[in-house]
């Protein structure tokens, strides 16, 4: 732990004076930033015997990060843009993931108003950042030419799997490409295997569109991707509506997923939520969300159905069933950077679908507070 730390001190302190010094170039602009979620909460069935757990949890809503974000105007409509952006475990201060800084972003690229958004390196899958609009009430009501999606953390916020790829929420070694026609935003991405002597393994391709209407938002993606040599595909299209104070979403994700011993998979899942955010300091918002497997693989344990995009490749046990979750929050903002919140879900598990998260129990529930703030 503490050559990680060491490490990634390193890697920030040349970070900071190489930015630094860009910052000073004619046309250009680095912004610091962060967002620290704390969550403190407690979840049942921890143990065989339904032993409850009580303390700081993975952030509710939002992993904690710092980045830099930046751009140089290249003259003619053209810039030159970059992010790198990491996370950290705020319970202890570690890196979120041992020995790798730049884990939610590291990516360069150009923004012209005439050719759009190109962006390559570490990024957002792009069905993650289209689903935005539907996948919970937490996201942006739009489609954009900006990363955007659900967190994975909690029972509630596991339809985001659904937007991944071949190498989980996020691609690396992407090449991702968006852009705007008035109200209609399109987008395309390709990630590279980086297999030699296979250009097909480990990647992923998936195009995206989006009508930005107002009252009535619509978004879709379709999605394939070579897993470990296994072909993994999903369809999904949603929106929302609103009234008002009152924004409503649904959507709907079909994933199949080829399994070489135990045949193939296909998930069926769906959500619907809602917001409400009155006048004054705080908005709610109350969702549910099934995800109903059918023939889906196994961990080697046989203890966890996998999450969509997972390897196949080892599967030798599956199972079918569904996973239902009811969600509710109250947040109350104490400025525009700073809020407080509570907030509760409820699982519920069905024949053969499994969380090993669950001690073996069919249903699961958290509750929780929290704190969460931005500079």
């Amino acid at each position: 732990m503490k050559t990680s730390r060491l490490i990634a001190s390193q890697f920030a302190a040349v970070a900071l004076g190489a930015l630094a010094a860009s910052a000073q170039a004619q046309n250009a602009n680095v912004t610091l930033y962060g967002l620290i979620d704390g969550t403190i909460s407690t979840i049942n069935n921890q143990t065989p015997t339904g032993g409850t757990l009580v303390g700081f949890r993975t952030p509710w809503f939002s992993g904690s990060r710092w980045g830099f974000v930046g751009n140089e105007d290249l003259g003619g409509g053209l810039k030159a843009i970059f992010r790198l952006e990491s996370e950290f475990v705020l319970a202890n201060g570690a890196l979120d993931t041992n020995g790798v800084l730049f884990v939610r972003d590291a990516w360069v690229g150009l923004d012209s108003a005439v050719f759009g958004k190109l962006t390559i390196g570490r990024q957002n899958a792009l069905g993650r950042d289209f689903a935005a609009t539907y996948l919970d009430p937490y996201g942006a009501a739009e489609s954009s030419l900006n990363e955007g999606g659900g967190t994975n953390t909690n029972n509630f916020k596991q339809l985001i799997f659904y937007g991944g790829s071949a190498t989980g929420t996020r691609i690396d070694n992407g090449v991702v490409l968006k852009k705007s026609f008035g109200p209609i935003v399109a987008g395309i991405s390709h990630q590279f295997g980086e297999v030699a002597g296979d250009t097909s393994r480990n990647t992923t391709q998936t195009a995206a569109l989006g009508f930005n209407g107002g009252v009535f938002n619509v978004a879709g993606f379709v999605t394939q991707a070579n897993v470990s040599s296994f072909r993994h595909r999903t369809a999904s299209i949603g929106g929302n509506v609103n009234f008002g104070m009152v924004r409503v979403n649904a959507g709907y994700f079909h994933y199949t997923a080829e399994q070489p011993v135990v045949g193939q998979r296909k998930d069926d899942a769906w959500t619907l939520s809602a917001k409400l955010a009155p006048a004054g300091p705080f908005d709610y918002e109350l969702g549910y969300q099934e995800m109903k497997a059918t023939n889906a693989g196994y961990n080697a344990a046989a203890n966890n159905t996998l999450n969509a995009y997972a390897s196949t490749a080892t599967v030798t046990k599956a199972g079918s069933g569904s996973r239902k979750t009811i969600y509710a929050s109250v947040f109350y903002h104490l400025s525009k950077r700073t809020e407080l919140y509570v907030a509760a879900d409820r699982l519920n598990t069905t024949n053969g679908y499994k969380v090993s998260g669950t001690s073996g129990f069919p249903n699961q529930t958290e509750f929780a507070i929290g704190i969460r703030t931005r500079f």
